[in-house]
């Protein structure tokens, strides 16, 4: 059978990695690359340190607004399945690319598979939960990473075509985890295990509101310890539309992007990770280091209730008294399943192109 693999964004690479692996073991794959994350340090260097195949299409869409931006993919990915004629289309989380290629293929009739289903933080106020919810409505085969995810998709109705596979970021760290223990980042940077901070900031909520984001700048400069911060394009940007660089002092240390291999290394041995990131939230809890989130909600909820991770928005005293004073006291769960789930929704998706 054909599968077209819609991928766009950073989390995107890692999932497909593995799942790609898989699947090509049984069916024939394309892989379409909106281009969402157009820049090279956000997207070549995750392709070249997974060993992800190289995308059979590229897009090339780049950051726009989210209509823009979402109105380019559709068209697109419309002419790729127009001309590929794929069995089932399979997209990933709760990008622009994820709704686009959901709603591409629905209209023409394919089946949809939806990687990373049921995952709420009930704000609508987040692009993402928008993207969320209507590509679980248009989804035929939904793979759901928790029991709470399976829950949440209960409640709107949705139980045909619904599977609890676990979660495929967890398979992807479990793999990946013993790779990077060769990476030397943290001689580049100087800094011992357990003796520096993590942030990484790039949600809307945080890089376009001039407060929010001077708020969390202000945070680091005033917070004692050394912070590693590896800023995303869209940050750096706002940073300087803002003019907010003068914020920024203090041991905060300021780099490009990082690859996955060598940010995963460094995200193990922080002592504590500031993040707006869903999938560094649940990295974080799985590597057993307590993280800050800079969001007022999560769609991580596990990580919050087994007290592993605390949610502070973007308040500069919040953010301060849980560097200095957040630490979780409770024992983690085995909440993301068995590092088997890239298997697991293979195989669904053999029997399901099969019927």
């Amino acid at each position: 059978m054909k599968i077209a693999s819609i991928i766009g964004a950073r989390p995107q690479f890692i999932k497909a990695a593995l799942i790609s692996k898989e699947l090509r073991k049984e069916h024939d794959e394309i892989i379409i690359h909106t281009g969402q994350h157009y820049d090279d340090e956000l997207s070549k260097i995750f392709f070249d340190s997974l060993n992800i195949p190289k995308p059979d299409y590229n897009l090339g869409v780049d950051s726009s607004s989210h209509g823009i931006q979402t109105g380019k993919m559709l068209i697109g990915i419309e002419e790729l399945l127009l001309k590929e004629k794929p069995d089932l289309v399979l997209v990933y989380g709760d990008t622009n690319s994820t709704l686009a290629g959901a709603l591409a293929s629905v209209k023409l009739h394919i089946s949809v598979g939806h990687v990373e289903a049921g995952l709420r933080s009930f704000d609508r106020s987040m692009p993402e939960e928008i993207n969320r919810i209507l590509t679980d409505h248009m989804s035929d085969l939904l793979f759901a990473p928790t029991e709470t995810a399976v829950a949440n998709l209960k409640k709107e109705g949705i139980t045909n075509g619904v599977h609890l596979t676990g979660d495929v970021m967890y398979d992807a760290l479990l793999h990946n985890i013993k790779i990077a223990e060769e990476s030397k980042i943290l001689e580049q940077f100087n800094i011992e295990p357990k003796q520096y901070l993590l942030i990484t900031v790039h949600r809307q909520s945080n890089t376009d509101d001039a407060e929010n984001l001077s708020n969390i700048l202000e945070a680091l400069s005033e917070i004692e310890e050394k912070v590693i911060f590896p800023i995303h394009p869209r940050t750096k940007k706002f940073i300087d539309i803002h003019g907010l660089k003068r914020k920024i002092k203090g041991n905060a240390v300021l780099t490009k992007p990082i690859g996955y291999l060598d940010f995963l290394w460094l995200e193990k041995n922080a002592k504590k990770i500031l993040t707006d990131s869903g999938g560094i939230q649940k990295e974080a809890y799985i590597l057993k280091v307590p993280c800050i989130t800079l969001r007022e909600n999560t769609e991580w909820i596990e990580t919050i209730e087994d007290g592993w991770n605390v949610l502070v928005g973007a308040d500069k005293k919040e953010i301060i008294e849980n560097v200095n004073e957040f630490a979780p006291k409770t024992k983690q769960r085995n909440v993301f399943g068995d590092g088997k789930a890239s298997k697991k929704i293979v195989d669904i998706i053999t029997s399901f192109t099969k019927l």
